[in-house]
């Protein structure tokens, strides 16, 4: 990650564990898209696969938004009736999309051993991998006193 303050544990914890994140991009016209993605992360890099889930099209607007505009973020959270157990993290950077290579496999296998539903998928047909790199990574938590990181 490029940034001065390594994240705290818990945050990159949470960056591991979380089963859903909420994907944003934006096209050329700065017009935005967020959807809930599955996800890895590898310490460096955050990945997700353009899957066999039903869709009108593999030919995702995700994708186009990335070739467009590369600035993007992802957002994980928790959620809880006590607001105390409350937290998030954000990892805002520039993303790509990978078709194939070492870096392609590397993450469909990341994504394999994380979500079982995907080692019954062909996600090298037609497959697309969108890459998040960190530029930044804001996160908080709802502990006392609260924890805010900011780094960008």
């Amino acid at each position: 990650m490029k940034e001065s303050h390594e994240p705290p544990g818990w945050a990159l914890a949470l960056l591991r564990e979380a089963r859903v994140g909420r994907l944003a991009t934006a096209d050329a016209a700065a017009r935005p898209l967020v959807v809930p993605v599955c996800f890895a992360f590898d310490g460096t890099a955050l990945y997700s696969a353009v899957d066999d889930k039903p869709k009108r099209t593999r030919q995702l607007r995700r994708l186009g938004n990335v070739a467009e505009n590369p600035q993007a973020s992802l957002l994980v959270d928790v959620w809880d009736e006590d607001w105390t157990r409350l937290a998030w993290v954000r990892v805002d950077g520039r993303a790509d999309v990978l078709a194939g290579g070492g870096d392609f496999t590397r993450a469909l296998e990341l994504l394999r051993t994380k979500y079982p539903q995907y080692r019954a998928m062909d996600l090298e047909r037609d497959g697309a991998v969108l890459r998040l790199r960190a530029d930044g990574v804001r996160c908080w938590r709802a502990i006392d006193p609260p924890l805010l990181v900011a780094g960008v």
